[in-house]
């Protein structure tokens, strides 16, 4: 630690990504899509690189605020979307904009270990929230926090989702403070909290493209709200920097928008793939919890997670192991193609076979 270092730096405890490894790895740690983006955003990218390039992007986005709004909700308008360089940076902007110093707020002891990152980075008091048994949100403690909550939905880790009436009970409870929902595996899931948008001044939704739009290599995250939390997070950007998204990304994540069908076709993929591995992970002796996310997360009644993280490793599979109570006998497994996840249950097979 360098005395050079300002008190910020000193309390940081940096976010750990999932492992990027070199060579022939199948990689189903990161939950990004093992699909291509839709043709029509590589089309998109290559003529904004032949004509634009040398133009500064909008500042404003307008354009993609628009696109956003109408494919997230039709009642929704610009005023209601704010982009940003991928969900981590709007996340973080929202605890600047929206979260207190000395005023506690609430988030699941298991969900996306960013929360307690950005919490000590901007010095916010947080209290962790103890899941229930089978890692379902207890939603009456999140009622009343003093300065707000924070959760995905789907969970991350766990996979699970949280009903769109639980989730109108907590922002009920909290109509003095902000609550906001990350959406990042909305897509996977049965239904958006977009729906109560209209209905309530202090809910703000956080989505990615990086996920069912298969463009985690764009960085292009947004938020839905109020037009007065959306004025929040622009001002709290607009401090830092006008330009956060270029060009490149603002032409194919607009693409990627349009091409509905293309993203509908995606994700029954996904999730007629997801389906087919959940039966045969359970067939070979795992409890698999009930995802509505492009990943699952199990656990084995024999083998111990880290011996199974590691042990795919060794056959060259990634998947991902969170070495931390109550969940380090669980792990997080991607979906991937039809092909890399029969190549997963085979080495599993075979690795159960070892141990028996």
């Amino acid at each position: 630690m360098s005395n050079y270092w300002s008190t910020m730096l000193k309390r940081t405890d940096p976010y750990v990504p999932g492992e990027q490894l070199e060579g022939q790895i199948l990689k189903l740690n990161t939950n990004e899509n093992p699909y291509p983006p839709s043709p029509s955003v590589l089309n998109a990218i290559s003529n904004e690189m032949k004509h634009n390039l040398q133009l500064y992007p909008s500042p404003t986005v307008e354009q993609l605020r628009e696109v956003i709004a109408r494919a997230s909700n039709t009642s929704l308008k610009k005023e209601n979307v704010f982009i940003g360089n991928g969900s981590d940076e709007v996340l973080a902007f929202s605890f600047m904009a929206f979260f207190e110093p000395g005023k506690t707020i609430r988030f699941p002891e298991v969900t996306y270990s960013f929360y307690p990152v950005y919490s000590k980075l901007f010095n916010i008091s947080y209290e962790e929230i103890s899941l229930n048994r089978d890692f379902t949100i207890p939603v009456e403690r999140f009622f009343q926090s003093e300065g707000g909550v924070i959760f995905p939905n789907p969970n991350a880790p766990t996979s699970l989702f949280l009903s769109i009436n639980k989730i109108e009970e907590i922002v009920q409870q909290n109509q003095d403070n902000v609550v906001i929902i990350d959406e990042a595996y909305i897509d996977f899931a049965q239904e958006s909290a977009v729906s109560l948008l209209n209905k309530y001044d202090n809910l703000l939704i956080i989505q990615t493209t990086s996920k069912s739009r298969s463009l985690a290599g764009l960085r292009v995250g947004y938020a839905l709200g109020h037009p007065d939390l959306i004025e929040g997070l622009t001002r709290i950007k607009d401090s830092f920097n006008s330009y956060t998204i270029d060009r490149l990304a603002i032409a194919g994540a607009q693409a990627a928008f349009e091409d509905k069908d293309y993203h509908q076709e995606t994700i029954e993929k996904i999730l007629k793939t997801r389906e087919w591995v959940s039966i045969e992970l359970k067939q070979l002796g795992f409890q698999v919890l009930p995802s509505q996310a492009n990943f699952l997360f199990v656990s084995h009644y024999s083998l111990s997670a880290k011996s199974l993280y590691q042990a795919l490793k060794l056959e060259n599979i990634l998947v991902r192991h969170f070495n931390k109570a109550p969940i380090d006998n669980y792990l997080r497994i991607t979906i991937g193609k039809d092909n890399d996840m029969m190549e997963l249950m085979k080495t599993i097979a075979k690795i159960l076979i070892k141990q028996v």
